[in-house]
């Protein structure tokens, strides 16, 4: 036992699990929500030809890329900040405005990495649960504020469930919060979203100053080993969390490859690919309708399936049949859409579980 002192809250976290990794065979991954492609050719060019640089500095706070970020979404660069990958944003955002004992309203089970993050900053969690069909409370959740709520966090798709929120949802819980409380909206997985009554938070940006929107490349764009996530968000706002953000927290081949993925070219074959992953999306979830399965609206790269005391088992079984996926113990599994081949095995390996 270390004589170090070791802040409490750093000894009661809970660790954040990732999603299994294949030792090698055939084993079809399906428990990180990666995208089935590997990066597109000009945005690999792009980070192979950064890293022959590696021996220097990239721009500190990635300026280039922040403004090209901010040109895509009509707002200044100003308004941009960018981190490495959300998860870090994240925890810049709770340390730049959470004192010490103040409340992070969130819904549950969400994102697992917001009650870690909300530790570290030293506040508090406050978990509303999601409804029955996996979808964030929005009336409990504004009902939840305190005089010491800080942040209220909202996860749409909501990662591991998969619904998103409406529009009016949206508009419900920003316009609901209180200006002095900031309200984070991440939407890592918003590219895969099809159902039209689903909002997008930056077009409440500007009458909502307290309004901070998160969007990453690790999904859409097929760069998750790329760490790069950004903040859209008022000015001074930004300029705080800029001010507490890691130096030159995005690297060189990632500051790279990600602008790369910004060029128009790329834009185009990042939305083919993305209709490709929903068309098996739905497919994937037509066979389990077929099959007997009741599962969430699923509106990220991903489904849930909620079978409580069995999901141990239900893992082991995806991993009997060499399907890797995402169990959250007593509540549920996330299944992430890989290649039709890797689709196909998947409802064969469901079909057998409903007939074992």
């Amino acid at each position: 036992m270390t004589p170090v002192h070791i802040r409490p809250a750093v000894q009661t976290l809970p660790a954040y699990v990732p999603g299994a990794r294949s030792t090698g065979g055939n084993a079809a991954k399906l428990s990180s929500n990666e995208m089935p492609f590997p990066p597109q050719d000009s945005v690999l060019a792009a980070l192979t030809a950064a890293a022959g640089g590696a021996n220097r500095y990239p721009e500190m706070t990635g300026d280039t890329l922040v403004e090209e970020i901010a040109r895509r979404h009509a707002v200044t660069a100003g308004q941009v900040v960018v981190g490495n990958g959300s998860v870090a944003l994240i925890q810049h955002v709770l340390d730049t405005v959470c004192d010490e004992g103040d409340d992070v309203v969130l819904p549950w089970r969400s994102f697992e990495a917001y009650p870690i993050c909300i530790a570290v900053a030293g506040a508090r969690a406050v978990p509303v649960p999601l409804t029955a069909d996996g979808r964030h409370d929005v009336p409990a959740m504004l009902a939840a504020i305190t005089p010491r709520t800080r942040v209220v966090i909202a996860c749409t798709p909501n990662n591991p469930t998969g619904p998103a929120l409406t529009a009016d949802e949206l508009a419900a819980l920003v316009e609901g919060v209180p200006q002095s409380v900031l309200v984070i909206v991440d939407e890592a997985y918003l590219d895969f979203v099809t159902d039209d009554a689903v909002g997008d938070a930056l077009t409440l940006l500007a009458d909502h100053a307290n309004l901070l929107v998160s969007r990453t490349f690790s999904k859409a764009h097929a760069l998750a080993g790329m760490r790069v996530g950004y903040l859209v968000g008022e000015e001074d706002v930004i300029c705080a969390i800029r001010s507490v953000s890691t130096p030159f927290g995005v690297n060189l081949p990632a500051q790279a490859a990600a602008r790369a993925a910004l060029s128009p070219q790329a834009l185009a074959e990042t939305a083919r690919r993305v209709a490709v992953v929903v068309a098996e999306r739905d497919r994937v979830l037509a066979g389990l309708g077929e099959q007997g399965w009741r599962v969430p609206d699923a509106q990220g790269n991903f489904f849930w399936l909620a079978v409580g005391e069995e999901t141990t088992a239900l893992a082991e079984h995806f991993r009997a049949a060499g399907i890797l996926v995402r169990p959250f113990a007593g509540e549920g599994v996330r299944v992430s859409i890989g290649t039709p081949a890797e689709n196909d095995r998947l409802l064969a390996a469901t079909a057998a579980w409903l007939t074992r």
